[in-house]
């Protein structure tokens, strides 16, 4: 009975919004206290079921039912109680039912990063966060892969991006790192045209507005702004340069520089206008305004 009740509470504390991305639902609209979700048990259009991010509960407001983890896991697999802590007891290493912590320094000593798989991005979670990015798998499979690893002998998995020097670039719905060594990210053709984009994301929504830039231009994602300045000597070898960067006090400072330093480089920035990024702004917009304004900017 004893070791029953441990189930219970260990089970209780696996986080709910984890255990939802595992069968691809994800929120919608998030704070700091909430997160909400188009029902896992029907079809609807808007979100009509709350997970509360503090006391770790769920509430689907279509029928005022609610719950913990158990219960989720209970109605979403039409299971009994012990089938559902069996269920669960059976996933406790995995990523999808765990949060993923965030580190301090020496904790990342302790507990480096370590790549156990890498393949073709078929996971349906990681596709479902694609899809939430506005990305299509078709489009992140020329860029990234998916990366299965380790962290404190946890396993989870994410959207993985390759630097030059072989770290990982590592995003998923909960989490965002790096491994070492960390490094620009580049692809070449040969071309002499270059664009530049911050993050994986902006790349991808890139890729994807305009689908042939990987055959016209070199693609340059810096991973960190903080590499920028030794990338110099390289770009300004391109005879035309597009820099896609971000719209915040960091982002326009590098496309300052970058404007000084090199004088073929173009700010293309003023595409998304009134958004962070590119990402957000395609996320945010209509498809026939995106359409407008991507036929309104011409590339070098």
């Amino acid at each position: 009975m004893k070791e029953k009740r441990l189930d219970c509470e260990k089970a209780r504390n696996i986080d709910i919004v984890s255990t939802l991305a595992k069968s691809g639902h994800f929120p919608v609209r998030k704070t700091e206290k909430e997160a909400w979700f188009l029902s896992p048990f029907r079809r609807e259009t808007q979100a009509s079921f709350k997970v509360s991010l503090k006391q770790n509960y769920w509430i689907d407001f279509g029928t005022f039912e609610g719950g913990s983890t158990i219960d989720l896991v209970m109605k979403m697999e039409n299971c009994s109680v012990n089938e559902a802590l069996e269920q669960l007891s059976g996933n406790l290493e995995s990523f999808s039912f765990h949060r993923q912590p965030n580190q301090t320094k020496t904790e990342c000593k302790a507990n480096p990063i370590k790549i156990i798989q890498e393949k073709e991005i078929e996971h349906r979670a990681l596709q479902n966060y694609l899809n939430s990015r506005k990305i299509s798998t078709k489009t992140a499979r020329k860029l990234c892969r998916e990366i299965h690893y380790k962290i404190g002998g946890r396993k989870y998995f994410a959207i993985g991006l390759r630097n030059r020097l072989g770290g990982w670039e590592l995003r998923n719905s909960y989490w965002k790192g790096s491994t070492s060594p960390k490094d620009v990210s580049k692809i070449g053709n040969g071309s002499k045209k270059l664009a530049i984009t911050e993050g994986m994301f902006d790349m991808l929504t890139l890729m994807e507005l305009m689908p042939d830039i990987g055959n016209s231009h070199d693609l340059l994602v810096l991973n960190t702004t903080a590499f920028v300045k030794r990338m110099i000597t390289e770009i300004v070898e391109y005879e035309n340069v597009e820099l896609f960067l971000d719209r915040d006090k960091s982002g326009l400072g590098v496309t300052e520089l970058l404007l000084q330093k090199c004088p073929n480089s173009k700010d293309m920035s003023s595409l998304y206008g009134g958004f962070k990024d590119i990402n957000e702004w395609k996320l945010k917009s209509a498809k026939d305004e995106v359409r407008q304004r991507i036929q309104d900017v011409s590339l070098s």
